[in-house]
């Protein structure tokens, strides 16, 4: 503790703007993944399945075929949802599907295709997505205008039915489903680009995702964070960061994105550390820090700092494994000197490699210093 003096300067400059510093840590993860952690190949398996339409939607009715939810509603207009519909009835081909197999349910992961599956399940359904509309063909060959799945005559619902889809089917070898989430990437490149969070929550769904989903609910944490939800699951990635950091960061190694993806899938059944323990950990650590230093707490800059919450937060967190921290004045003192503390500052603020080995073991050693005599 010698080396913290909890009467210094408070000022807050050096830091980073909250898109700023977001900008820094994906382009040192986009370095490091193309310099570090890319693998020269991969051990997958790619085979080529081709499924009659009336399969797909039963898988799709059955769970067999799960579409992820990456919060994006279904964008598709009633005319290009029709204009599929009306290819495969006039026996023209459409574009295959990407799907990857789970290892462990054998399941069908939909890698890029949903919005064409969603489409076909509506059709069959008679409710166009999202709608109580009934969904009937719009903008096709006069012979197809306004019909719906069940008006169509016999021969054109087999047609329909007997179409077939390709699918270009991925499958990780030896359990390594790391491989899957490089090909989310690559394959949402010529789209609105997903946000790792996004695509760990769907690789890795599960008890660990379900539970982050709903610790980002908490009362505290939102009025921390902001109080509405990130499209793109930025509040979500920063529990789970805070809990492999918290949990095995005397383990990590860049880059962050990896690491992450290893521990949300390492502890994905809740394997490693319960429900309980990640409850209790999360939300006795954000009710002090709220309660302690205030709703404003990781915004030296009235924006949002990464850096800042996961030393303070794992700092916190460690010390209230000998008990509960009774002396806020004191905790609000070591948490306004840490803002600016020049050892902090060099690892936290305006430099490259934010996510170094390093750089984040550095941070987490001086926010666990910081908090660690709190009475």
């Amino acid at each position: 503790m010698s080396t913290f003096n909890p009467n210094g300067d408070t000022s807050t400059s050096e830091y980073l703007a909250d898109e700023e510093q977001e900008e820094q840590i994906e382009e040192n993860w986009e370095d490091e993944d193309e310099e570090d952690s890319l693998p020269s190949r991969f051990s997958i398996s790619v085979s080529r399945r081709d499924f009659d339409v009336e399969g797909i939607v039963r898988r799709l009715r059955n769970e067999d075929i799960e579409i992820p939810d990456f919060q994006r509603n279904y964008v598709w207009k009633p005319k290009q949802a029709s204009r599929l519909i009306e290819s495969l009835l006039l026996g023209l081909p459409v574009p295959g599907i990407f799907m990857s197999i789970e290892p462990e349910t054998k399941k069908m992961l939909v890698l890029d295709g949903q919005q064409r599956l969603i489409s076909l399940r509506s059709f069959y359904d008679g409710k166009f997505p999202n709608s109580r509309t009934a969904f009937c063909l719009k903008g096709v060959h006069q012979k197809f205008e306004r019909e719906t799945y069940k008006s169509l005559k016999d021969a054109d619902r087999r047609q329909l039915d007997n179409s077939v889809l390709s699918a270009t089917i991925v499958e990780p070898r030896h359990n390594n489903e790391d491989s899957i989430y490089y090909i989310f990437e690559r394959l949402n490149t010529g789209g609105t680009l997903l946000k790792p969070q996004e695509i760990r929550a769907c690789i890795y769904h599960g008890a660990l995702n379900e539970l982050i989903h709903k610790l980002n609910k908490n009362d505290y944490w939102r009025e921390l964070f902001g109080k509405d939800v990130d499209k793109n699951k930025k509040d979500q990635e920063l529990i789970l960061r805070f809990l492999a950091l918290y949990f095995d960061g005397n383990n990590y190694k860049p880059p962050l994105k990896e690491f992450l993806n290893k521990y949300m899938k390492g502890n994905r059944h809740l394997k490693l550390q319960s429900e309980e323990q990640i409850s209790k950990a999360f939300i006795e650590t954000i009710e002090v820090v709220h309660q302690g230093i205030s709703n404003k707490a990781f915004h030296p800059q009235k924006v949002f700092s990464p850096t800042l919450f996961e030393a303070v937060m794992v700092g916190i967190a460690r010390r209230l494994e000998q008990g509960a921290i009774k002396n806020f004045d004191e905790l609000r003192e070591w948490y306004n000197y840490l803002l600016n503390e020049e050892k902090f500052v060099a690892v936290s603020a305006k430099i490259r490699d934010l996510t170094s080995e390093h750089n984040i073991k550095e941070r987490l050693r001086l926010g666990t210093e910081a908090f660690a005599d709190l009475e």
